[in-house]
């Protein structure tokens, strides 16, 4: 398919695609063999990269940026350029592992706490049976570990890595490690395993549509509340560029 246009929101590329879309550009960058790095771009991400040049970087090179998060949609309308679809990490899992079972993708989950990401592998497997995980394993974001465990990925034979460890070191673990992986994609997922393991609840459908993830969270999680103030924080921004 065509490469999808972008916008810049803060500095920050995004891509208008659709769900459809990025699943039909999965299987392309599957099929090409080469590394490509896909970021979930929210808010906080965007926010963060203001200050973090590692990561900046990192998003202005990615070979996919999806419009994760509703501050994003609403960004976008902001400044002129609407995207047509949210594209939410969130549910980017289990829409892969459906996608996987006609593609025949090869799927390693890395990250979460230890067992999390082995409970995520049997949760998928019951709802998507034709799944073909090869790995799945805690790991840790720790330089130190990162040669044993790209070995590990490389040696399951996986086409895509989906990777929890949260931003923004999830992302610049992918960026340090893809290419000796040997994987094709490599998506960093933020909380899904915990959520598809059912060791964190998510949202209520209705607070999902709303747009009201974060503050379902920050209820349930109240320490996360200086994180939480990268919301206003980027409006603010975004009102103010011209």
């Amino acid at each position: 398919m065509n490469a999808p246009g972008t916008i810049a929101i803060l500095g920050i590329p995004v891509y208008d695609v659709t769900i459809e879309e990025t699943l039909a550009l999965i299987d392309q960058f599957v099929r090409e063999g080469t590394p490509h790095q896909l970021c979930t771009v929210n808010p906080e991400f965007i926010m963060t990269a203001q200050q973090d040049a590692e990561f900046k970087r990192i998003l202005n090179h990615s070979a996919l940026n999806l419009p994760d998060g509703i501050g994003v949609v609403w960004a976008a309308q902001r400044v002129g350029h609407p995207l047509r679809e949210r594209v939410a990490g969130s549910d980017l899992v289990g829409l892969i592992a459906d996608r996987a079972q006609t593609t025949g993708w090869h799927i390693f989950l890395l990250g979460a706490a230890e067992g999390v990401a082995e409970q995520a592998a049997r949760s998928l497997r019951v709802h998507y049976p034709q799944v073909n995980i090869v790995g799945a394993y805690a790991g840790s974001p720790q330089p130190e570990d990162e040669a044993d465990i790209a070995a590990r990925i490389r040696s399951s034979g996986a086409d895509v890595l989906l990777v929890a460890y949260g931003a923004p070191k999830q992302d610049k673990w992918i960026a340090r490690n893809i290419e000796q992986t040997g994987v094709a994609v490599a998506i960093g997922i933020g909380g899904s395993l915990d959520f598809i393991a059912g060791t964190q609840k998510r949202a209520p459908r209705w607070m999902q549509r709303l747009g009201l993830e974060w503050l379902y969270r920050l209820v349930r999680e109240p320490w996360r509340w200086r994180r939480q103030l990268a919301l206003p924080r980027f409006v603010w921004a975004v009102l103010r560029q011209r």
